[in-house]
């Protein structure tokens, strides 16, 4: 049976916002047990690459849960600028997906994830090309800055500086990493950031070493270091490679599923710079509990805890752990790593009794100045009695008196909810600014380097146990029985109350027609009188054909007609106005099972292309892909265009068309096609024009791509002005 593991999501909640269900299922004693040893340490690793999907989930898993260390990967991009196996999403939506993904992966293998502001914009053969694009100093800020707020012992890069042998994007991930080695500890460098943090020198750097063509061998004369990460943690019931597979395959969009290998692996480090070390890596760093009085007794505290850990009634070791944890709120409160083993331990207190904290709604969304219903609970199956004594939501208290639960009687305490009309939308952070431009704007240095939003909805609970205080954020989520799933909880979303929907969002004008678009303006409250204009546009310039709302939804449908006969390409907006405000956002969702749903806000502009073009009648034929928008792109500029599905490869049928498309990766997703690539090419042979976009080589459905042999090169143009 395949284990399902959970690295205590209420820490990773609270830390770097990682935000995870919290609280909302047990962990056993092994778990529970595994969760003290890496109380014990204080070790600390910060991996460094450029993309999702480009760490070593092996190794990652094996530093989180065999060495125990703070383990984050750092990936320069989001990976918006790759493609997508599962679904439609390119751009801006892709990256979501990724970054999603990405966190998934680390909550599989027990790490953690920071990001920069770089965006993903493809290949580029080496660093230069990428270094065009982006920002050096702005990336490299970002790169130093979470060295300086996460504050690693050692860096581990997963690419080494060597141009033209690996992607651009990766060379650069492993210069910029090796170049804020050196300025993370410099005052001088990047002073602005030292009003957050304060500088912060690693002891050492490495290249996590590696081979493309086969076993790895270690080069002469370099220094090396080897883990065992196959190896098998009896705690967790899996091996180093069975949990790097299972990190790995949460990769989906990029079609990742993995299988673990079983036996032996070894993954290499070499030392690049940094201190010489004798025996270990982490030779020379000091354990931080040492640096305190406090710590150095919450330590020898914590190692008798596991030296008589109770693994069939650990409720009993809760006095030891309020005690632990006493010595721990001694410690600097604004020490990182002292704020992480605060959540730890709460985190170890509440997991022995077996405490259930949940914060629903039945609302999937909710819009500002809307009144939002929620429900807390708070279960305590153990004895010991736990106090509620605070519960507050936007800084208001929710609790007349304390409440408490134990003996699996659960608190219950039904919540109505105000938002305030200025209340922020559940934007990423990242895409408030432009995202047209190669790097995300963040005018708030303290965002950087963070995953995702923290949560805009929660509840301030006070814990009181055994003596002891907790104070605990527990974000709001939309509990639904799915038939099939059974229960699913996704994040509740913040949206406009009016937002508008668009039938298309580039139209052509092709010679004397005018484009036609519907635009459809949704009511979340009721329905609002107002206006549809477009900005950059004058009355003279559009029309309104119709309207209408839509019986029995909180619709209103407006077909518009766009009059310029003027040539060119323009860049308009539609906004609906009405006396509460301007609205002029498209509500976007992205809903996959293995990621959280997503929600963000795009705004709502149409790019308008009046050209004096000539245009055949004649049909064209679409082969889906992977998904892609070549469909509608030609209907409107007004060719019919027919999908070709299973039962239409005949060739009688197919010798209508001018022309076939087959879709972004078509030969790595559809089956039919594949079956079918014979009658296509007898298409071609009768003269027919078939046109094939972008395919991988990896996971080819078949070998005869074309009439004639051929293979596809892994050769790219990654300049667009060079010669070809």
């Amino acid at each position: 049976m395949k284990k399902s593991l959970m690295f205590f999501p209420m820490v990773l909640a609270l830390i770097f916002g990682l935000h995870l269900p919290l609280l909302s299922q047990s962990l056993p004693s092994s778990s529970i047990y595994h969760e003290l040893l890496k109380l014990r340490e204080t070790k600390r690793v910060l991996y460094v690459a450029a993309h999702p999907d480009d760490e070593n989930t092996r190794l990652i898993a094996y530093l989180a849960n065999e060495t125990k260390a703070q383990v984050a990967y750092l990936s320069l991009t989001r990976g918006d600028g790759g493609q997508n196996l599962i679904g439609p999403e390119l751009g801006i939506g892709l990256g979501q997906i990724r970054t999603q993904e990405l966190l998934k992966a680390r909550e599989t293998d027990g790490g953690r994830q920071f990001f920069t502001r770089a965006k993903d914009f493809g290949y580029s053969k080496n660093p230069n090309e990428t270094l065009q694009n982006w920002n050096r100093e702005t990336i490299l800020s970002d790169v130093v800055w979470v060295v300086r707020k996460f504050r690693p012992d050692i860096i581990i890069t997963r690419f080494n500086t060597i141009p033209g042998v690996t992607h651009g994007h990766h060379t650069t991930s492993a210069i910029l990493a090796e170049e804020a080695f050196s300025l993370a500890g410099d005052p001088s460098a990047f002073p602005e950031q030292l009003q957050y943090v304060e500088p912060w020198s690693p002891k050492r750097i490495f290249w996590n070493a590696y081979n493309f063509r086969g076993e790895f061998q270690p080069e002469e004369g370099q220094i090396y270091y080897e883990f065992p990460t196959g190896d098998f943690n009896p705690l967790l019931g899996e091996t180093y490679s069975q949990i790097a597979a299972d990190s790995r395959t949460m990769h989906k969009s990029q079609g990742f599923g993995s299988t673990a290998g079983i036996g032996k692996a070894v993954d290499h480090i070499q030392f690049i710079k940094g201190e010489s070390f004798n025996t270990s890596p982490f030779d020379g760093i000091n354990d931080r509990w040492d640096s305190f009085e406090a710590g150095r007794e919450a330590k020898e505290s914590i190692i008798r805890l596991i030296q008589n850990f109770d693994f069939i009634t650990p409720s009993s070791n809760l006095s030891d752990l309020v005690k632990i944890k006493a010595k721990i709120d001694q410690l600097p409160e604004e020490l990182v790593w002292v704020q992480e083993k605060q959540k730890q331990i709460n985190s170890l207190i509440l997991e022995i009794l077996g405490v259930e904290i949940e914060f629903n709604s039945d609302q999937e969304s909710i819009f500002p100045g809307a009144l939002l219903q929620g429900e807390i609970i708070v279960n305590n199956p153990a004895e010991s009695n736990l106090t509620i004594s605070s519960l507050q939501v936007f800084s208001k208290e929710y609790l007349e008196t304390p409440s408490a639960s134990k003996n699996n009687e659960p608190f219950r305490k039904n919540l109505e909810i105000e938002l305030s009309k200025d209340f922020p939308y559940s934007q990423p952070y990242w895409l408030n600014g432009d995202v047209d431009k190669p790097m995300y704007t963040m005018p708030d240095q303290q965002i950087i380097g963070k995953p995702f939003n923290d949560p805009s909805l929660y509840a301030e609970l006070k814990l009181e146990l055994e003596g002891t205080e907790m104070d605990i954020q527990v974000p709001l989520n939309y509990k639904f029985n799915d038939p099939v799933d059974g229960e699913v909880k996704e994040p509740v979303a913040v949206v406009p109350s009016v937002d508008l929907e668009l039938s298309n969002q580039v139209i052509f004008g092709v010679g004397d027609t005018k484009p036609i678009v519907t635009v459809w303006v949704n009511f979340r409250d009721k329905i609002e009188d107002g206006v549809l204009f477009f900005d950059e546009l004058n009355e003279t310039e559009f029309r309104i054909l119709e309207s209408e709302d839509i019986p029995g939804q909180k619709r209103r449908r407006y077909e518009v007609e766009f009059l310029s006969n003027e040539f060119g390409k323009r860049k308009i907006k539609a906004i609906y106005r009405t006396n509460s405000g301007d609205f002029d956002l498209i509500t976007n969702r992205i809903n996959y099972k293995h990621i959280p749903h997503l929600t963000y806000f795009s705004p709502a502009t149409i790019e308008w292309i009046q050209a004096d073009w000539k245009i055949s009648k004649k049909p064209i034929g679409y082969i889906p892909g992977a998904g892609d928008e070549i469909p509608e792109v030609l209907e409107s500029l007004g060719y019919p265009v027919s999908v070709i599905t299973d039962g239409d490869y005949d060739l009688n049928y197919l010798s209508q068309f001018q022309a076939i498309v087959v879709g972004i990766r078509a030969y790595n997703t559809n089956e039919e096609l594949a079956a079918n690539q014979q009658v296509l090419m007898g298409y071609v042979r009768a003269g027919g024009n078939l046109i094939v976009q972008y395919n991988t080589t990896g996971r080819l459905l078949t070998n005869q791509l074309g009439p004639y042999p051929f293979s596809i090169t892994r050769d790219r143009v990654s300049v667009e002005n060079a010669p070809v």
